[in-house]
């Protein structure tokens, strides 16, 4: 039993807060929050300042997470962790580099031609939905279209002449960010390189900070956290690619790399895939609706392929969260820390329901352990007779037996 004068802060912090009322519960709930969101708005600030050095940093980070694996698996047979190290970075470098020199290419090609034929699809569609209002007429429904043409008339031929003008101007802006992003790159380079080989002593330096206790099972959860997202992430999204890219190549679908490849990379973030197909379906409709059906049908028989058969097979659950946690983690992401925000949100979103569940189930045992021990009372010693007494008792038994 602890004595009430050796209880720790956080014991007292738990009395406090249980012997509040539900009214004065919310109260203070209530005067947290701006503190909250305070401290979310200066963190947003400091990110914003120095959002250059922490994408570098993430994106190494990343990098280096992911390659650990092939890093770890050569090491456990018997290699070196540097020899293994700089062979696993080569291999990844040489890969970027071809995939980079083959598909960028006609990814970028493709999209500069998408966008020299939108306003060609814009007339398309147009017409499309002015034969769709003559129809509609023919049938008597009460239904008019001419609104809408105007609208889009007035506004998507702006967005179209406006996306039209930064496209033109895309290699001006390219050879302006040049050396600027040259240098980005060099810099996630060396540092991937570097925390490939000394990962485990640079996060043994981070996690040193905390109470010991907590050091192994915060480092699993993050570790556990991080691997199931961002591997199943990319999972999804390469079985997405290669799938659409393939079918779409097949069906000649136009822009059929581009759109393929657009989907993929926007599958990397929960909910982006599908946002994908739905701008996919779109630009499509507006060449010609019935190509537009075939490709929303196509993708959507791949994502559930990919997500319901091929994920979970390969990995398991990916987060464990609600779907609606996961949608509310990727708003407060993108508004806090922007495109790495959104990246970062569930895993980061997974890891705060891991800490939760844990502190939950040890005040559950706590209030357990408290509980018994105060219905535990102690056991009554029996009536003993003299010893007299069970010496004759047990006398004429001996006597029997002899």
């Amino acid at each position: 039993m602890v004595s009430p004068g050796s209880s720790t802060p956080k014991n007292r912090l738990l009395l406090l807060w249980e012997s509040l009322t539900p009214l004065s519960r919310l109260l203070a709930i209530a005067l947290f929050a701006p503190l909250a969101v305070l401290n979310a708005w200066a963190f947003s600030e400091i990110f914003g300042y120095f959002q250059s050095l922490f994408v570098i940093v993430f994106v190494a980070s990343l990098l280096s997470f992911l390659l650990n694996y092939p890093v770890s698996w050569l090491e456990a047979r018997g290699v070196r962790r540097g020899q293994a190290a700089i062979f696993v970075f080569l291999v990844t470098l040489l890969l970027l580099l071809a995939l980079g020199v083959t598909l960028l290419p006609l990814a970028i090609a493709q999209a500069q031609q998408l966008v020299a034929r939108l306003p060609e699809w814009f007339d398309s569609g147009q017409r499309q939905l002015m034969m769709l209002d003559d129809r509609i007429e023919g049938l008597g429904w009460p239904i008019s279209l001419d609104g809408v043409i105007a609208q889009i008339n007035d506004r998507l031929k702006g967005q179209l002449q406006t996306i039209a003008s930064t496209a033109l101007n895309l290699t001006l802006n390219l050879a302006v960010f040049t050396f600027t992003r040259l240098l980005d790159v060099l810099l996630t380079v060396v540092s991937t390189f570097y925390l490939l080989q000394h990962s485990r002593e640079v996060w043994g330096s981070l996690i040193e900070w905390l109470p010991t206790r907590i050091q192994q099972p915060f480092s699993n959860t993050v570790r556990l956290s991080f691997q199931n997202y961002f591997i199943g992430q990319l999972i999804l999204a390469t079985c997405m690619a290669s799938g659409l890219i393939s079918l779409f190549v097949f069906l000649k679908v136009p822009f059929g790399l581009l759109f393929g490849l657009t989907i993929g990379v926007m599958a990397l973030v929960p909910f982006g895939g599908s946002v994908g197909i739905g701008l996919v379906t779109l630009l499509v409709a507006l060449r010609d609706i019935g190509s537009a059906f075939q490709v929303l049908a196509v993708a959507l028989i791949v994502q559930q392929i990919v997500e319901n058969l091929i994920a979970p097979r390969v990995f398991g659950s990916v987060t464990g969260l609600n779907p609606f946690w996961i949608f509310i983690s990727i708003l407060m992401g993108a508004r806090v820390g922007g495109l790495l925000g959104v990246v970062v949100a569930v895993p980061t979103a997974v890891v705060i329901k891991e800490a939760l569940v844990v502190v939950r189930k040890v005040r559950e045992d706590q209030d357990s352990m408290q509980s018994s021990s105060a219905n535990d009372t102690p056991p009554q010693e029996p009536n003993r007779m003299p010893a007299e007494s069970v010496i004759e008792l047990n006398a004429p038994t001996q006597v029997d037996r002899c």
